[in-house]
């Protein structure tokens, strides 16, 4: 559909700019030749998109998806709504697919994969024998919790149901050793609320206020339903401990910092930051016996020491119910779901209904068993070409870092080869996993869905366990091939594009390269700015976190990135809140170098040839209009304020306002002046990549 607006779009330009024209017979038929070429390229653009009321210069976010806004109507079970969320609608159809067939196939061997894709899904799906249970799925576990009668049992206690899926005041994961990213490390961080940030808990407003009384009512409703006489005072004392827990923590910004958060430390000196807690106990009880692991936030774990010490075993033990409960509450009868629902969809995320059961299941399916799935997905889903032409389009975009690089002003030669040498190091995955996870001792039944989750995630804690005391695996991959993302991970130092990304609006493979290089090529660009980012640059080509920069270049670089900070400080989504530049600034810096890059790579891919004129904008117009389209979203108020909070990244109007008027191509592009409202003095413009 798109292809022929486009096409029909460029045909009237073509017409409409030959009927002044005089020219001879020799001229006429070469530019009929040129014509047809162009003509049978697509831009991939949306042109009925486009708000032309709105000037290019002055909003360029509006000007490009202004009617896409305008039209669009966010969908009542979901909290934002954009380019991403329609890819993700369409990756959860073709697994709906794929989940259907094996739940019907009765031949599947017994716990084969085609078995457990079909169990699990079944299992969520049968609504009538989830009423049937009620909270008897519970009981086992809650059991386990209140069986324990003395504080010293407490630490064994909290391991075992972090691993059933429960929550403890801190948690950990097993990933390379940031100073030796060879080898695996335990990390110890902070953990433990409820609400979604630190702030929920200790901003003085209105909205806070409310909030805080809501889940403080939610917390009881859940006892009250378990046959708690007391709900309300339980409620208030869980409510308690976290609160006491947000005081210690450290704000999201303050955990950004890679340096900040590596604390490696023996087991003496972690047991010196909390003497009243058995941390043998609690590592004995995941068959640990560690020398040492890295702390992420010291200064907590002190803090959580004394609440620790002064919370009774009672209410930690109600604590634990609460959150084991609620982690699990999706997975249980109607009334506990939409309890649940009420609370954290309606009240949280302003959603307005839950989404249909299959939805649900797909999306569960896909966190139990995402490889599994990812490896039929693939069969059918991703064109062997898409991944031949992202590695070219990947090729390009290191080449055009590495030009940004040479071509950096305020950067020394020294530093240049240490960036040069990282950038080489780089490892792009494309698609899917070359060595597919092995799910073969993960036990799924079709007739136990809280079972299946509780052992999913003992079989993911145990993964991550065995990893301990052996290389690290860098075939390995963090998301799936049905996710519509990418990611940089500093420890590989690599860049992964999940094939469900690879799909227009991102990628286009009918499309001409303009809007390729402003989509996808930009973020692939983004995630090798990532480590190029201010906390991205602190890792060195092998993953080791290490400075490689000479004092004046990095008293360079955190100037310039000072800079993009007051830029996005600046935008206010509401009256009362706006972006949070510092938290934000490493998507900023991806967003800003990765657009800088892209821009380079797709010139480069140009060689001598000047890009055609499709649908009536030049090669260098598509490229910055297809990084604006690929950032169109609504969101509800209630999300929207909840990213400010909690998202590393600026909301989807300001990834594409706050970045392009740092960029004197895009001034260029659009002929941008003085009086357009995106323009910024060159002074004030930030070159960082």
């Amino acid at each position: 559909m798109n292809n022929k607006i486009t096409l029909t779009a460029a045909s009237v330009a073509l017409t409409l700019g030959l009927l002044g024209c005089s020219e001879s017979t020799t001229d006429t038929k070469a530019k009929a030749s040129q014509d047809a070429v162009q003509s049978a390229l697509v831009s991939g653009i949306d042109l009925n998109n486009i708000d032309r009321t709105v000037k290019a210069q002055d909003d360029f976010y509006y000007h490009v998806n202004g009617k896409w806004l305008e039209k669009t109507q966010i969908p009542a079970d979901k909290s934002n709504y954009g380019s991403f969320t329609q890819l993700y609608d369409e990756s959860q159809k073709a697994l709906k697919k794929v989940l259907e067939g094996a739940k019907a196939n009765a031949q599947a061997q017994p716990q084969s994969d085609e078995y457990k894709l079909g169990a699990f899904y079944a299992s969520y799906m049968d609504e009538t024998a989830r009423e049937e249970l009620g909270l008897s799925p519970l009981k086992t576990y809650l059991a386990e919790i209140n069986a324990v009668t003395s504080k010293s049992e407490l630490p064994a206690l909290m391991a075992n149901i972090l691993t059933k899926g429960g929550k403890n005041p801190f948690a950990w994961y097993v990933n390379n050793d940031a100073k030796s990213s060879s080898e695996h490390a335990l990390y110890l961080y902070q953990s433990g609320l409820g609400l979604p940030d630190r702030d929920y808990y200790l901003e003085d407003t209105e909205k806070y206020s409310k909030l805080r009384t809501d889940y403080i009512e939610y917390i009881e409703q859940v006892f009250s339903r378990l046959g708690e006489k007391d709900a309300k005072q339980v409620a208030n004392r869980i409510f308690a401990v976290e609160k006491a827990l947000a005081e210690v923590m450290w704000t999201r910004v303050q955990s950004r910092d890679a340096t900040k958060t590596y604390n490696k430390m023996t087991m003496a000196e972690l047991n010196q930051l909390m003497p009243d807690f058995d941390l043998s106990a609690y590592f004995q009880a995941l068959g640990l016996d560690l020398k040492e692991l890295v702390v992420s936030q010291p200064s907590y774990l002190e803090g959580l020491s004394a609440i620790y010490t002064e919370t009774s075993l009672e209410t930690w033990q109600q604590y634990l119910t609460f959150h084991f409960v609620n982690n699990h509450a999706s997975l249980l009868h109607k009334d506990m779901v939409e309890l649940k629902f009420n609370f954290f969809g309606k009240r949280l995320r302003g959603l307005e209904e839950q989404a249909p059961t299959w939805k649900k299941a797909v999306d569960a399916s896909n966190e139990v068993l995402g490889e599994l799935l990812g490896k039929i997905y693939v069969k059918q889903y991703f064109p062997p070409e898409a991944k031949a032409k992202m590695e070219q389009l990947v090729a390009n975009l290191i080449k055009g870092f590495d030009q940004a690089i040479s071509e950096l002003e305020w950067m020394t030669a020294e530093t240049k080869v240490a960036a040069k040498e990282k950038l080489n190091k780089f490892t792009p995955k494309i698609g899917y996993p070359d060595k597919w996870k092995d799910y073969s001792a993960l036990e799924i039944n079709r007739d136990d869905l809280l079972g299946n989750y509780v052992r999913y995630n003992q079989w993911a804690y145990q993964d991550m366990l065995d990893k301990i005391g052996k290389p690290v695996d860098r075939s390995e991959w963090f998301m799936t091939p049905q996710t519509v993302n990418a990611y940089y991970n500093p420890v590989n130092n690599e860049i992964v594009f999940p094939a469900a990304i690879l799909q227009p609006p991102f990628f286009n493979l009918a499309a001409d390269d303009a809007v390729n290089y402003g989509a996808i090529g930009a973020v692939i660009g983004h995630e090798l700015g990532h480590g190029f980012d201010d906390q991205g640059a602190k890792y060195d080509g092998d993953g080791n976190l290490r400075n490689w920069w000479s004092e004046s270049d990095l008293a360079q670089f955190e100037t310039r990135g000072k800079k993009l900070v007051e830029q996005f400080d600046q935008f206010k989504p509401f009256e009362d809140a706006n972006v949070n530049g510092e938290f934000t600034l490493g998507e900023n810096i991806g967003d800003l170098g990765g657009l800088t890059v892209a821009y380079k790579a797709y010139q480069l891919s140009l060689g001598e040839e000047k890009a055609p004129v499709i649908d009536g904008y030049t090669g260098e117009q598509r490229f910055f209009m297809g990084w604006a389209q690929i950032w169109r979203r609504k969101y509800r108020e209630e999300e929207l304020r909840n990213r400010l909070v909690t998202d590393s990244h600026a909301p989807s109007h300001y990834r594409v306002i706050g970045v392009l008027p740092n960029m004197p191509e895009f001034y260029e592009a659009f002929d941008v002046k003085e009086s357009d409202k995106m323009y910024l003095a060159p002074q004030q413009r930030v070159k960082i990549w």
